[in-house]
């Protein structure tokens, strides 16, 4: 019984997912429904095209559904169709693109935090701004910043996803944030 409450904490759409083992349609409908708007902006931060990051999504629900039955309930569905889309963008941007050509230059000094500047921008135009900034980034480090900050991998799961060292993944991070940081204040300054 302890075990069955536990799993359930794990996935409260475990039941959904179980119907989806026996190809029951509309559990499948409704786990896309539940988990698709999240699934493409995944997606979407790393290959930075609407209808790429909509196929991909899409492909992605696919090869879940297909694969369901390999699904061992270790992990919760969503972090598990997480990984499908993370390698399918992926997947798509090595296809497409000599994208990782900055992921394997070695570690540099590390950047100082500095102060702070607080800004005068409204929480919606710093939205705006913080995208704008992260989708003009080279994919590598949007890649890298994706990862790390918006599905929150740590730097030893982004070098297995991203077949880089440890090191590489810290020092990526660090220079995607200064690079990111630096584009705020264009931007910022810009509006100001």
């Amino acid at each position: 019984m302890a075990q069955d409450q536990k799993r359930n904490t794990i996935d409260i759409h475990i039941d959904l997912v179980k119907a989806c083992k026996k190809n029951d349609r509309k559990a499948q409908f409704r786990l896309y429904e539940l988990y698709s708007k999240a699934m493409f902006n995944t997606s979407l931060r790393i290959v930075k095209d609407r209808q790429i990051a909509e196929d991909i999504m899409q492909e992605s629900f696919l090869s879940a559904y297909n694969s369901i039955t390999d699904f061992r309930e270790e992990v919760p569905f969503g972090v598990w169709l997480k990984k499908i889309i993370i390698n399918k963008s992926l997947d798509h941007l090595r296809k497409n693109r000599p994208i990782f050509e900055e992921l394997k230059e070695e570690t540099l000094p590390g950047i100082e935090q500095g102060d702070r500047k607080e800004s005068q921008i409204d929480n919606e135009k710093l939205i705006r701004s913080i995208k704008t900034a992260l989708l003009e980034l080279p994919d590598g480090y949007r890649i890298i910043l994706s990862l790390s900050l918006f599905e929150g991998y740590d730097h030893e799961e982004i070098g297995q996803i991203l077949n880089i060292t440890t090191s590489t993944s810290r020092s990526q991070l660090t220079r995607a944030k200064k690079r990111l940081k630096e584009k705020l204040n264009k931007i910022t300054k810009h509006h100001d």
